[in-house]
């Protein structure tokens, strides 16, 4: 059965036992208490602007083998939406295997183009108003844009995480990079000039303005959430464990976290690292794991479940990202939320995700990396003040505040075009 879509009777079952779950764990109540309080506002807000439906086009659904924040971003968002009563369309690429329409918490996802053939099919059905004849639509830009304003009547606001920038040369040949970096930096831009753009940080959002020329008023930053059940509990792993998650791409940079965690296994001998993710770098991450002589210590576990990747959380002391690119950082905040204090590298996103000194530390350099995460694993009383610092960092991030913070952005425009 599809992911999202259940019987009648499995879902009576889910229902009784999340009821249980609730009453059982006060984190779930606060959160349950939570999402009743954001779906009477994100219901209030609806009426309020008259937006009944809303079309998102976007390039990857969540089923995606390689769907990655961007994309649970969307998906918190237009749960919540649908909640509230919004009838929500999201528009997407196909996903190999698998049906063409489903339904997924409360809104539909119709994939009608292959990988690349999204773009100009999407514009194609746009022009023809096959595409975007509800009351507002949201583009996600992720990398390519579909060039909502050329033909796209409706109110709009357009989720952009960040640049991609030096991206395109990590993922494509240098004819096609350069292809792609033209469009985002030059061809696009001017078309998104009186667009509301929706970005993840403060320092995403300094970026759009500066490289891609975007009016800094028409930059609006919502910050992501964290999901309710990622919090402290356990026990941390007896022996030093350092943790990166994510997809195995190249801009995730996994073979600098190798390295700084080969370099550190001289430092701290009974060290432990892991990455947990899945990509099509992994053949690359396991030679060079193999060719170190640490595939006794350092493990590539895939893509984990939900539970697993909690329990990872709590037991690592560390979590790391050598990402070059990040719109946010979400696994920084996700492991947060768990207690666990993060050391990433000092770009977009992650200024705005760990706070330096306070909730982790933030560093430029391999060597800053290495001696940072060393510093922590040395010292209990660090890593004790750097974890309450993680757990404060995260305490108002809720995905019912993304949520509502985004409507309000999209409820914005729908109100200046009356």
């Amino acid at each position: 059965m599809k992911r999202g879509t259940v019987g009648p009777e499995a879902a009576a079952r889910e229902g009784r036992a999340d009821r249980e779950l609730v009453d059982e764990d006060p984190h779930l109540h606060l959160a349950e208490q939570r999402r009743a309080e954001s779906r009477d506002r994100i219901r209030r807000t609806a009426l309020e602007a008259g937006i009944r439906r809303v079309d998102i086009v976007a390039w990857r659904d969540l089923d995606d083998a390689e769907a990655g924040g961007s994309e649970l971003h969307a998906h918190e968002i237009l749960s919540r939406w649908a909640d509230g009563g919004i009838d929500v369309r999201l528009w997407t690429s196909r996903v190999d295997g698998a049906a063409r329409l489903i339904s997924r918490s409360g809104y539909t996802v119709n994939r009608r183009a292959g990988r690349y053939a999204v773009f100009p099919r999407t514009a194609v059905a746009g022009l023809r108003r096959k595409i975007g004849t509800g009351d507002a639509l949201v583009e996600i830009w992720n990398g390519m844009p579909f060039f909502s304003p050329v033909w796209s009547r409706t109110p709009r606001i357009v989720f952009l995480h960040h640049v991609h920038g030096e991206m395109w040369d990590m993922v494509l040949s240098p004819k096609l990079a350069r292809i792609g970096r033209t469009i985002e930096s030059q061809i696009a831009p001017p078309f998104y000039r009186k667009s509301q753009i929706v970005t993840l940080s403060e320092s995403a959002r300094r970026d759009l303005v500066r490289r891609l020329h975007h009016p800094a008023d028409r930059v609006t930053v919502v910050p992501p959430g964290v999901d309710a059940r990622f919090t402290p509990g356990g026990s941390r792993n007896p022996t030093p464990l350092v943790i990166g998650v994510g997809r195995l791409v190249p801009v995730k940079r996994f073979d600098l976290f190798i390295e700084a965690m080969i370099a550190l296994k001289a430092i701290h001998p009974d060290l432990e690292a892991m990455i947990a993710g899945e990509g099509y770098e992994r053949p690359a991450l396991e030679a060079q794991i193999a060719a170190a002589g640490a595939g006794g210590w350092f493990s590539l576990p895939g893509r984990l479940p939900d539970a697993d990747l909690i329990a990872a959380y709590r037991r690592a002391w560390v979590v790391g990202s050598t990402s070059s690119h990040e719109g946010w950082g979400m696994t920084l905040t996700e492991a947060a939320a768990c207690g666990t204090p993060a050391v990433a590298t000092r770009i977009a996103g992650h200024e705005d995700a760990v706070i330096d000194g306070e909730s982790g530390f933030l560093v430029s350099t391999l060597t800053g990396l290495v001696e940072a995460t060393s510093s922590i694993l040395s010292d209990p009383m660090l890593r004790r003040r750097l974890s309450q610092g993680a757990l404060r960092r995260v305490e108002d991030m809720t995905w019912e505040r993304t949520a509502s913070l985004a409507l309000d952005a999209l409820a914005a425009q729908v109100a200046r075009r009356r």
